[in-house]
């Protein structure tokens, strides 16, 4: 399912790009451009298996951001992304989404806020990433010390759909216990992680929203240096 709806998103994405560098700004008129592209795409992927809705909207406007920059530096890349989501889009729906309306709930910045300031849990994954290769890490324990990052201190809206804001703390808290044992590279933070990860689905919780910003965040570290390449 996951590997499906992976590739479901492929389509949408060329498209995004191609609606940036047409528009060569970020406008209004392409924010809302998007958000059409983006809801075709979520069919498509609904239809694929339903994995990776979450990445959507991270990737979505970073492929966009740097589709209108391909010069770019990662950070410029997240800092134009905002400007693309600082935009109404005005063919959105009317209803609120699950997402928005958790975070009215609980007072959480959800994935327009993240967008909206441009993206700082993606920033600290690449961070998390360059910090475990300069240490010895392999490029999986990277990863998952990347992920980790962003769990520490996301307010992942999906978690506190169905965890509510005590599961949240406790997924949170449960990231750090492995980041502060020295991350996945370790022996104690290899154990911290097999308990981190037998619990989370013992309690059917899924940190949905960390693992797409980890997307975004993989995605402006795999553009080629000198497009897109990340800020030193």
């Amino acid at each position: 399912m996951l590997r499906w709806s992976a590739k479901a998103l492929a389509p949408g994405l060329v498209a995004v790009a191609a609606a940036a560098r047409r528009t060569g700004e970020p406008t209004p008129g392409l924010r809302t451009e998007l958000g059409a592209i983006g809801r075709c795409t979520e069919h498509s992927v609904g239809l694929a298996g339903g994995g990776h809705r979450g990445a959507l909207w991270a990737l979505g406007l970073l492929v966009a951001a740097a589709a209108l920059d391909p010069r770019a530096e990662a950070r410029d890349v997240a800092a134009t992304a905002k400007r693309i989501a600082a935009h109404t889009d005005m063919g959105a729906p009317r209803r609120p989404s699950r997402g928005s309306s958790v975070s009215a709930k609980y007072g959480a910045a959800g994935a327009r806020g993240e967008a909206r300031a441009g993206f700082p849990h993606v920033r600290r994954a690449l961070d998390a990433l360059t910090d475990a290769r300069s240490a010895g890490a392999t490029e999986e324990q990277a990863r998952l010390d990347a992920l980790l990052t962003v769990m520490s201190t996301l307010q992942d809206t999906e978690l506190l759909y169905t965890a509510g804001p005590i599961g949240l703390r406790h997924v949170q808290a449960g990231a750090r216990t492995v980041l502060e044992a020295g991350g996945t590279a370790t022996k104690a933070g290899a154990e911290a992680l097999t308990t981190l990860d037998a619990d989370l689905p013992a309690r059917a919780w899924s940190p949905r929203g960390s693992a797409g910003l980890l997307a975004g965040a993989l995605f402006l570290d795999a553009l080629p240096v000198g497009v897109g390449a990340r800020a030193a």
